[in-house]
C-alpha cells in the first residue's frame, strides 16, 4: 500500500496545508462514465449560459497557489498552477479537454471548486510518495514527453517516490511513468488546498463528489487527508 506523506519543512512553511487523497482499485476505465459526461455537460452549459466561470487568478483560491509558487521561486504565470491552466483553456474554448473518464473526473471536480487537482497510476509508483521540497539532484519526465529528463530547482516544491518526481512545483504538471490511462486500475486521486482554513470545507465537498463519479466504477474508493485539518 502506497503511503503519502507531507515533509515538517513544507508543514511548517505552508501550514494551512490540507491533501485530499482518493484512492480508487479495481477502476475500469474502459466502460462509459454517464456521470462524468453528465457533470462535464454541466459545467460546459454553465459556462455558455455566463451563470458560472472557473476561477483565475484574481480569485482567492488561485492566488493563494500564486503566492506558494512564488516563495520557492516559481513564476506563477509562466508555469501556472494546474487549475489555473485548466481554468484558462476551459475559458477560452468553452470546453474540457476530453482526456479518459478518470482523468476528465478529477478535472471536472478541480475546476468545479478552484481547486488543483492530479493523479498517480499506483502500479507505476515505486515506494511510498513524498510531498516535499527538491534537493536539485532529482529527475523528472514530463507528461507526454517520455523521451525528456528535467531538474527541479533545489526549494521547489515537487511531488516523489523512490525512483524520481510524479509532480513539478508542487501541482503544475505530472510525470509521464505515472500517467493515468484506461488501463490504470489502481489510482490515487489528488485535491489541494494551502488555506484550509477557509477552504477546507470546499476540498472536502469535492473529494466525496470525486468519490462519487469513481465509485460506479471501482471496486472500492477511500478518502484520506495530509495536513493540519486531516482530522477534521
Amino acid at each position: 500500500m502506497t503511503t503519502f506523506r507531507i515533509s515538517p519543512a513544507v508543514v511548517d512553511a505552508f501550514p494551512d496545508t490540507l491533501v485530499a487523497v482518493v484512492t480508487a482499485a479495481g477502476l475500469r476505465g474502459h466502460e462509459l462514465w454517464p456521470a462524468t459526461a453528465a457533470a462535464i455537460a454541466e459545467l460546459e452549459g454553465e459556462l455558455a449560459e455566463g451563470t458560472w466561470r472557473p476561477a483565475d487568478e484574481t480569485d482567492p483560491r488561485v492566488e493563494a497557489w500564486h503566492a506558494a509558487y512564488r516563495s520557492f521561486g516559481t513564476n506563477p504565470r509562466r508555469v501556472r498552477p494546474s487549475v489555473d491552466a485548466l481554468g484558462r483553456r476551459l475559458a477560452k474554448t468553452g470546453v474540457l479537454p476530453r482526456i479518459n473518464p478518470a482523468v476528465d473526473s478529477y478535472n471536472t471536480v478541480s475546476v468545479r471548486h478552484g481547486l488543483p487537482a492530479g493523479a498517480f497510476d499506483l502500479d507505476q509508483v515505486t515506494g511510498d510518495i513524498d510531498i516535499r521540497y527538491a534537493d536539485g539532484g532529482e529527475t523528472f519526465t514530463p507528461l507526454g514527453e517520455p523521451d525528456t529528463t528535467e531538474t527541479p530547482k533545489p526549494g521547489e516544491v515537487i511531488y516523489i517516490d523512490t525512483t524520481d518526481v510524479l509532480t513539478r512545483h508542487w501541482n503544475h504538471r505530472d510525470a509521464h511513468r505515472t500517467r493515468v490511462t484506461e488501463d490504470s486500475t489502481r489510482v490515487a486521486f489528488v485535491l489541494e488546498t494551502v488555506r484550509a482554513t477557509r477552504d477546507g470545507h470546499l476540498l472536502k465537498t469535492a473529494a466525496e463528489e470525486l468519490r462519487a463519479l469513481l465509485a460506479p466504477h471501482a471496486a472500492r474508493v477511500t478518502v484520506d487527508y495530509l495536513g493540519s485539518d486531516a482530522t477534521a
